[in-house]
């Protein structure tokens, strides 16, 4: 499982070929943020559903969550850990 927010909801839109069952996709609301003016504190936090103050006053730096897990995430040794994310139904196909 990835370790951080965004790369979780990216590989949740990635098609499960073979797989019975799709697992529920992850859909980030809002819009990406300007490049050229980006929000302080962690430029994902205002599309972030696991967002929190820290998230939108303190740049988190690249670290190692777990050996060889490195995240630049506030929370990702949350989400390593299992927390649940928002997750909205895959649609029927």
């Amino acid at each position: 499982m990835p370790a951080h927010p965004y790369t979780r909801a990216l590989r949740s839109a990635v098609p499960e070929v073979g797989a019975s069952t799709r697992s529920a996709r992850i859909v980030l609301h809002g819009e990406p943020p300007d490049a050229t003016s980006p929000p302080p504190g962690c430029v994902f936090h205002p599309r972030c559903p696991l967002a929190i103050d820290r998230c939108r006053a303190e740049v988190p730096v690249l670290a190692e969550v777990l050996p060889g897990r490195p995240a630049a995430c506030h929370r990702a040794a949350e989400v390593l850990a299992g927390i649940e994310m928002p997750a909205h139904p895959a649609p029927a196909s």
